[in-house]
């Protein structure tokens, strides 16, 4: 059946790449991104960066930035990420995908994952979104198609000397682990995340499969659930379960959420625990954090926006309801008049109050904020902003169409239930602006009950009572931003690392009812290492930094109460003071199916506040999933920026995007409607031709040496060991 499909997508997809480079306008002011580009960006960045640390340390004490190797990686990727904002979607996709060599000592496999897995999966996903849900993506053939019927791969990551070690033994492996990347899931890696999937390998001694998921725009939701999910069901077939540890970052975080949701509900063998390192879970930006600025952050505060391209933005509302009408016989010829070009080019329109409200009508009950404003028929993002209604006709999130971003497995926050999940370690950085959501996260798994999502999402996808309370141990760490272990080569990270693999080992040992020992040298490095306190004099002089810090140093000010504070921070709670364990290390005992823990830089644990003082413990169950005007506003401020930009460049590519669906029938592909911006619902008259060089991964020098940095450490400690041998 699939291969059927395949052939009909593949005969009427669009010649992608040859039109991409005919349809992206590039003016001569922006500069095409690699490894050229990027440094000559970047660069004074890091200068600026390495002065201004020693000129202006006042600020800096007391916070992960004090580090100057934290502050130079945090400041590199932020300014990475401005610049790479001028630049279109392809082309970042393109960067961060570039080969990165692996280091000798990493043993890396590519492997195919079978069509047999993919079959499977595709039956459970559909049985999981059930008959509404998959009207509501488009239709249930269109994201089973692949680019030229190309197959599912992964990699198979691990120690060198671990994998031989196995083999001469004759051992099977008892630690696996199945690591999903982030990159907000529409551009990074498995070659752009190796340099961090190899350490969890080396400190678990274990090896990772980590897939090549399809990413958005080209193959939005719920394409690369779809491929994690096969991914799985072929793990299961050489592993078995309890010795699978699940593992994402940001979006990567976020899929697995939702990949443990669909295998609960349909009985499928769960790991043994998963790791959730920054996840991102809720793409309605509904928490308070959120509305926020923060300077320990690298994630754009507006969100991400790029350069337009025939890839991204998407027609929007207007131009779509053009062609539905134009479809029915009612307009002779496709016209965006030129009074709306202006509007569409930033992607809202505001409506002021003048008797217009009451025109607002839900046209989603599990969503009140997608309605129908005047007497539309086509619905919109809407919101009100003090005395006007900000109507959002651009597709917000680049992962899916704005009526999905409240759907339970594209936001797994609004999940009915999260109980009847494997333990949980959550990793929260304490500056990163999705905080709040992830606080939540960690809380609703441990108490179904007492976080339920709104009662419409709960009557049409199930309930918040059928599943036992999740384990979980949360982690807040001050003041770290978004994935801190990105910043792989720095102090506060390495204590990341740590915990990763103390939980990761402890969840194997519990599900194999088995001690699980891990050499000293595989678990923290060996006695050299920095990232680990290895003696009561060490201890002893963090213990002293941290207490005369005092109690504003290391707790931002809006994250907990006065009260919290001194929970947090009293003399007591230093004093006894323990710093985060390494693999086989014993974790503290769940009190009501939780360990709530912060963390300074230093890698020292304190007990997290009460949750009553914790802001993204305090929304009601009912604003969750709904726009708030913070985000809104921010998203509003930088469309209109970049309309002025690239506001001729994006109506252009629009109006030849929209002439092009038009001769095609609306996008329809079969009896599917497959979003927007998916590649299999765009048609040309000319057979897909891909070219072999342009499909050919070129190796990227820039990403190498930024993989090169992250693995330093690792590298140190392997020669260490090996010298200790001979």
């Amino acid at each position: 059946m699939r291969k059927s499909v395949n052939t009909y997508y593949h005969q009427h997809a669009l010649d992608y790449y040859r039109r991409q480079s005919h349809y992206s306008i590039c003016p001569s002011s922006i500069m095409v991104l690699n490894t050229v580009t990027a440094a000559i960006a970047i660069t004074p960045t890091v200068i600026e960066t390495f002065f201004s640390h020693y000129l202006n340390r006042s600020p800096l004490r007391q916070k992960p930035t004090a580090h100057l190797s934290y502050h130079t990686g945090l400041q590199l990727i932020r300014r990475f990420l401005d610049f790479a904002s001028k630049q279109t979607v392809d082309d970042v996709q393109a960067f961060t995908s570039q080969a990165v060599p692996n280091p000798h000592w990493v043993r890396v496999e590519n492997i195919i994952i079978p069509e047999a897995h993919l079959g499977v999966a595709i039956e459970l996903l559909t049985a999981q979104l059930g008959p509404d849900g998959i009207e509501a993506v488009g239709g249930g053939l269109w994201w089973q198609w692949r680019l030229d019927e190309a197959p599912l791969e992964a990699e198979w990551i691990e120690m060198r000397r671990d994998y031989n070690s196995r083999r001469s033994n004759g051992e099977s492996c008892k630690r696996s682990m199945l690591y999903v990347h982030g990159g907000a899931y529409y551009f990074g890696s498995v070659d752009e995340h190796r340099y961090q999937i190899q350490r969890h390998a080396r400190k678990l001694q274990a090896r990772v499969l980590a897939p090549r998921y399809r990413l958005a725009p080209q193959f939005p939701f719920p394409c690369g659930l779809l491929d994690c999910l096969a991914a799985y069901l072929f793990l299961l077939t050489v592993q078995a379960p309890e010795t699978i540890i699940l593992a994402g970052d940001s979006a990567g975080g976020g899929m697995v959420v939702s990949l443990l949701v669909i295998l609960r509900d349909r009985g499928l063998s769960l790991p043994a625990g998963a790791v959730l390192i920054s996840p991102w879970v809720d793409l309605t930006h509904s928490f308070p954090s959120v509305a926020g600025f923060t300077d320990f952050d690298y994630v754009p505060s507006h969100g991400f926006v790029h350069r337009p391209s025939t890839t991204w933005p998407p027609p929007n509302s207007d131009d779509l309801e053009a062609l539905q009408k134009q479809s029915r016989g009612r307009l002779n010829k496709l016209h965006i008049g030129k009074s709306t070009k202006q509007k569409s080019a930033e992607g809202f329109e505001i409506h002021h109050l003048d008797g217009a409200d009451q025109y607002l009508q839900p046209l989603q009950d599990d969503n009140p904020s997608v309605v129908a404003l005047g007497r539309k028929k086509h619905g919109n993002l809407s919101i009100r902003i003090k005395d006007q209604i900000v109507e959002i006709k651009d597709q917000v999130q680049i992962y899916t169409t704005n009526h999905l971003i409240s759907h339970p497995l594209v936001s797994p926050v609004l999940q009915p239930s999260l109980g009847g999940l494997p333990p949980l370690l959550i990793l929260v950085g304490g500056g990163e602006m999705l905080r709040d959501e992830q606080i939540y996260l960690a809380h609703k798994a441990a108490a179904p009950l007492q976080y339920p999502s709104r009662l419409t999402i709960q009557c049409s996808h199930g309930t918040n009572t059928q599943w036992p309370p999740t384990n979980v141990q949360l982690q807040v760490w001050d003041d770290l931003c978004h994935v801190a272990p990105t910043l792989s080569f720095t102090r506060p990270a390495k204590y990341m690392y740590r915990s990763v693999a103390q939980f990761s080992a402890w969840a194997l040992a519990r599900a194999q009812k088995s001690d699980i020992t891990i050499p000293e040298d595989y678990a923290s490095g060996g006695s050299g290492d920095d990232s680990s306190i290895s003696s009561q004099d060490e201890k002893s002089r963090h213990r002293r930094r941290h207490n005369k810090s005092g109690a504003e140093a290391n707790i931002m000010a809006d994250f907990t109460t006065a009260t919290g504070r001194a929970a947090c921070l009293g003399k007591g709670a230093r004093s006894e003071a323990r710093s985060v364990g390494k693999a086989g290390s014993p974790l503290p005992l769940f009190t009501n199916h939780m360990i709530r823990q912060r963390v300074d830089r230093h890698g020292l644990i304190f007990p997290l506040a009460h949750a009553s003082t914790l802001a993204g413990c305090s929304v009601s169950p009912e604003e969750i999933g709904i726009l708030k005007p913070g985000p809104v506003t921010k998203w509003m401020e930088i469309q209109k920026e970049w309309a002025v930009k690239f506001s001729k460049q994006k109506r252009t590519i629009q109006q030849q995007r929209l002439e092009e669906i038009g001769k095609s029938g609306y996008g329809r592909y079969g009896d599917d409607v497959p979003p927007p911006t998916a590649l299999v619902g765009r048609r040309g008259e000319e057979k897909l031709v891909i070219q072999e060089q342009m499909m050919k991964r070129k190796q990227s020098k820039g990403l190498a040496m930024w993989a090169n940095w992250g693995s330093k450490r690792d590298e140190e400690i392997l020669n260490r060991e090996a010298e200790n041998l001979t």
